[in-house]
């Protein structure tokens, strides 16, 4: 009973965020768009997390950052520029796939095809196994070794 009640209460509880109170914004608006940009931006210390998710300080402050630029009146394109422009593209969880970006997003694809080539090619030149029988003398030798 009491496990049940304790697994409930886990289930219950949802993903706590690690957006500290005092880096949110009274304009809930302002807060909203702050929000919104910081699930598109990735931790750089931590990599698989946005900064709205990791506790790291860099996430912090990068949070900051957002919400300073926000409220001096940058758009959100100028805020991900911003942050670009002094972390780089590798900052952005979807970066845009133009230039060497374009790059690594065929490369995944393109390797695959080719190993899938490689591996047909590989299999098409095996020798096929033949069903020829057995000569008589190979015959006699084997009934031999297998009456021992």
């Amino acid at each position: 009973m009491i496990r049940a009640l304790f697994l409930s209460l886990l289930l219950l509880a949802g993903p706590a965020l690690a957006v500290q109170p005092d880096e949110m914004l009274a304009d809930p608006a302002l807060e909203a768009r702050a929000r919104a940009i910081s699930r598109e931006v990735r931790c750089p210390v931590c990599q698989g997390e946005t900064i709205d998710d990791s506790n790291a300080q860099i996430s912090r402050d990068l949070r900051i950052i957002i919400r300073e630029r926000l409220v001096a009146g940058d758009s959100n394109a100028e805020v991900i520029g911003f942050l670009v422009a002094r972390y780089g593209e590798y900052v952005l969880f979807d970066p845009p796939k133009t230039g060497a970006n374009l790059i690594l997003w065929l490369a995944g694809p393109v390797m695959l095809l080719a190993a899938g080539g490689i591996a047909f090619a590989a299999i098409r030149r095996r020798r096929p196994a033949t069903d020829e029988a057995l000569s008589v003398e190979e015959q006699a030798r084997l009934d031999e070794i297998l009456k021992g």
